[in-house]
């Protein structure tokens, strides 16, 4: 998880509510993006290349001043909504974020989540902000609401999160798209799909031994590392860098027959060594793992 950062921007204020309860907050963003910036360059002159806004039909540049905000009719026709138009057409919506029911976490599948935002207790609402808190926390639900952001209404959830509070934008069903038109083999018909008991057995074996608890820090975008990584030796070494691969390429030469049986228990035996080999590991470690913890005790204190 990335450093704080100083005085966020609050992105919206308004309220949480739901009966008669009513905790102002402010939404600030979760997430900080950690991709790589590529900037288009003209290749004869290195000169940066901007984006203009430019009228289809005439392909003049048009100020931002000039431009509004239009929904398509039939034909060429369009009807324009001004910001006050859109904001008035959810007067309260657009202050609150209204939640309608509260569920389980565990109902509310992966593949709705889209954005997290952090919410933060706004004026003096530090008490009714920590009682929303504890009580989501103490009775395993989040609140499923709407809200209004950017002109667009969002669907949310209210997710309790160790001090914080966070609202995690959600995609519509609509938005979801049904694995109907895809060719995938039936749910629980294993001899439908050819999968056998031994198979299945050790599957849930590797799975089991591979299964750990959750930690995020853990996982690093490689990817983006080694691209800076790129960029640095190209940059020291001048044009003629050579790029040398971060990885090797998948072998996609062989045949798509695959013996899983084979690949499961050549699975299962590289763990058992490695299980073998994980005590000596750990005693030749322990003073630096030691070392670890002391140091990210310096960093939290």
């Amino acid at each position: 998880m990335a450093g704080p950062s100083a005085n966020p921007r609050a992105i919206w204020k308004g309220a949480i509510s739901f009966g008669l309860v009513h905790v102002p907050v402010s939404l600030h963003s979760a997430t900080q993006e950690q991709e790589i910036d590529f900037d288009w360059l003209d290749k004869r002159s290195m000169d940066p290349v901007g984006y203009k806004r430019i009228n289809k039909r005439t392909g003049k540049e048009i100020a931002k001043e000039h431009i509004v905000k239009g929904v398509k009719l039939e034909g060429d026709e369009y009807v324009v909504l001004s910001d006050d138009e859109i904001k008035a057409a959810y007067p309260k919506r657009t202050q609150t974020i209204q939640i309608e029911n509260f569920v389980k976490a565990a109902d509310v599948s992966f593949v709705y989540i889209e954005k997290p935002y952090y919410l933060a207790p706004d004026g003096r609402a530090d008490r009714v902000y920590a009682l929303m808190r504890e009580a989501l926390e103490k009775a395993g639900v989040i609140g499923i609401a709407r809200f209004v952001l950017h002109n667009k209404e969002h669907l949310a959830a209210l997710i309790p999160a160790g001090p914080a509070l966070m609202l995690g934008v959600l995609r519509w069903a609509e938005e979801i798209r049904s694995p109907d038109a895809l060719d995938l083999p039936k749910v629980g018909a294993t001899g439908a799909a050819g999968v056998k008991p031994a198979e299945l057995k050790m599957a849930q074996q590797l799975i089991s031994q591979m299964t750990a608890a959750w930690k995020p820090e853990k996982f690093k975008d490689d990817f983006t590392s080694a691209i800076h990584e790129l960029v640095k030796r190209k940059a020291k070494a001048g044009k003629t860098a050579t790029v040398q691969p971060f990885e090797e390429a998948p072998d996609t030469s062989s045949s798509n027959v695959v013996d899983l049986t084979e690949l499961l228990k050549q699975s299962l035996g590289g763990k058992a060594r490695k299980a073998e080999k994980a005590p000596a590991k750990k005693a030749a470690a322990k003073p630096a793992a030691k070392r670890g913890v002391a140091n990210r005790g310096r960093k939290a204190a």
